[in-house]
């Protein structure tokens, strides 16, 4: 796998508690849009048992002239030097690998259900897909505890509108501690609230990423449904 050493030209906070870098793109640099890179750090003033080294899909697309990427900031070394980093450092990332990335079959729907920072993969794809106008049917089932956390979420709003096959269905599951008002979807994804949307559920490709436990639930979702195993990718997004 090659590895590259670039540098940090921008990072800004995406939602509360979460943070988006953008890097340097090496020269002849590829990727399909959902992979991910493992992310080292280069003589980092600190560390702990958990190491220099992660795991990031990428956020931007191909397309895009950076790679980008986008993390819960955790209390960790990790995250402490990535968060005080200055413009101009350095990293190490090698990749991209992974398989989490759109089928080729654009008559079958890509339903995608998402919790959490597990959008940074599905981010791109939906990037890359507006982009390139593919006519895939897409959905997007995004929860999160708040507006306040669903990092990237304006964008996504931007990218439904734009994308006529795509389709965003953003639920919130603890609007009661939040401050901002919303109009959307409540209450955690299940069988119901994909029949509002879906007509034939047995038909699309699903694709879960997120915490573990949100990629267990939707796992057993599936299986509720009645949902081919070869018609499932998932991605679990531990310790971010």
């Amino acid at each position: 796998m090659a590895v590259y050493k670039i540098k940090l030209v921008k990072k800004e906070e995406v939602a509360e508690g979460t943070m988006a870098f953008y890097f340097e793109k090496p020269e002849n640099f590829e990727f399909i849009a959902g992979q991910y890179v493992t992310v080292s750090l280069i003589n980092p003033p600190e560390t702990d048992d958990e190491g220099n080294s992660r795991f990031f899909s990428l956020i931007t697309a191909p397309y895009e002239n950076c790679l980008g990427i986008a993390t819960r900031m955790r209390d960790t070394a990790f995250k402490r030097v990535l968060k005080e980093m200055p413009i101009g450092s350095e990293i190490k990332i090698a990749g991209p690998d992974g398989s989490f990335y759109l089928h080729e079959n654009a008559s079958q729907p890509a339903i995608f259900l998402i919790g959490g920072i597990g959008v940074t993969p599905v981010f791109s794809i939906l990037k890359n897909a507006a982009y390139k106008k593919l006519p895939h049917q897409l959905f997007l089932f995004y929860s999160n505890k708040r507006p306040e956390d669903a990092a990237f979420l304006e964008e996504l709003q931007i990218l439904e509108k734009e994308n006529k096959n795509f389709k965003l269905i953003a639920t919130m599951t603890e609007m009661e501690n939040s401050k901002q008002a919303w109009r959307g979807e409540t209450g955690f994804i299940n069988k119901e609230m994909l029949q509002k949307y879906i007509k034939n559920l047995n038909s699309p490709i699903y694709y879960m990423s997120g915490p573990p436990i949100m990629v267990k639930a939707m796992r057993e979702l599936a299986e509720k449904i009645g949902i081919n195993n070869d018609n499932i990718k998932f991605e679990e997004f531990a310790g971010y």
